[in-house]
């Protein structure tokens, strides 16, 4: 009850929303366009997870199509006019980001990886249903990538002489309100903009100002008539682009299209032992081959599940007799990826 009340004393303290104003820096963020380790990470996707993704094996015309866009020009125009209001931190972890522009006519909309990618660059920079998103470590991750930026979190930080943008006692670059926008820089700017970053040889542009919603407001409704059509147009190509997966047989995830049904244990031959997927995923590695020795506990493949990778164990010691699964093929739990004699 006593927070309760404290609660509802501040709120009665408030001034207008409408007439409120918050700091909001706009942060200057260098941008590598498709750069290539998101070009990598789709790679990896498209030979491990899922080769006939409709967003492979190019993100960027991806979105320009889902978004009824007429050339992936516009797709880097939209990204380097937009200005992206930082919205939340630390998703998932480490500082990342999450932030959608201030105009909608620069919202692009995207779904998602399905299944998700097990491995995204530190940095990437993707988009995510209407929200972009730089992802703070390496990790999993479905966001389209658009490109890839300098360190949003700086594990090494030291008073003496580190990153000058990052505040004492704080390891995450950015704050909520701030506004980032980004500029373009070539694969080996960025590539030296990330060493020097974390050690303070580099400085990024910020300005300090505020963020009023009545501002905004009134913004929108100045600019009613061309966010509306431009929102009728996305939505119309969203909508196509659907239609085409489901026209295509594409309408699904990778356990839904390709996972094969498991064998019958029962037509093995005498002596020998089904080595089975622990979860239903994706067989991304095999690490043996026919007529190999393995010993009890060795991994003999790698199953990806869940946006994570699960090693396939020798239950015992033996021969490799068979490898029923290709990589990249779709497993079910308890499907035999190897056996052994």
């Amino acid at each position: 009850a006593i927070v309760i009340d404290a609660a509802l004393r501040a709120l009665d303290g408030l001034p207008d929303v409408a007439a409120m104003r918050v700091a909001s820096r706009i942060v200057h963020l260098p941008l590598s366009w498709n750069d290539p380790a998101v070009q990598l990470a789709t790679q990896r996707y498209m030979q491990s997870v899922r080769a006939d993704a409709p967003w492979c094996p190019d993100n960027i015309e991806f979105i320009r199509r889902i978004n009824g866009l007429d050339s992936v020009e516009e797709v880097h125009r939209i990204v380097f006019d937009a200005s992206y209001l930082v919205m939340g931190l630390g998703d998932v972890y480490l500082g990342a980001p999450v932030a959608t522009p201030l105009d909608p006519r620069h919202r692009l909309v995207t779904t998602k990886y399905n299944p998700a990618r097990t491995w995204t660059p530190e940095n990437a920079v993707g988009i995510g249903g209407a929200y972009l998103c730089v992802y703070g470590m390496e990790g999993p991750g479905g966001y389209q990538f658009v490109g890839r930026t300098v360190q949003m979190w700086n594990r090494w930080r030291d008073e003496r002489h580190g990153a000058r943008d990052f505040e004492a006692g704080k390891p995450w670059l950015l704050r909520f309100f701030d506004q980032i926008r980004f500029y373009p820089v070539s694969e080996q700017e960025l590539a030296q903009m990330r060493k020097d970053f974390p050690a303070g040889r580099l400085k990024l542009k910020v300005e300090h100002g505020q963020f009023s919603l009545g501002d905004y407001r009134q913004f929108l409704v100045d600019n009613a008539d061309s966010i509306a059509q431009f929102k009728a147009t996305q939505q119309a190509s969203f909508d196509a682009e659907r239609e085409r997966w489901k026209a295509s047989g594409q309408d699904g995830s990778l356990s839904e299209l390709d996972a094969s049904p498991p064998p019958d244990e029962s037509a093995l031959p005498e002596g020998a032992t089904a080595v089975g997927s622990p979860v239903p995923g994706n067989l991304w590695k095999v690490l043996v081959g026919v007529g190999d020795a393995v010993h009890e506990g060795q991994t003999v493949a790698v199953v990806e599940s869940m946006k994570m990778e699960f090693p396939v164990l020798a239950p015992c010691s033996g021969t490799v007799l068979s490898v029923p699964c290709k990589e990249g093929s779709g497993v079910t739990a308890g499907q035999a990826v190897v056996t052994l004699r």
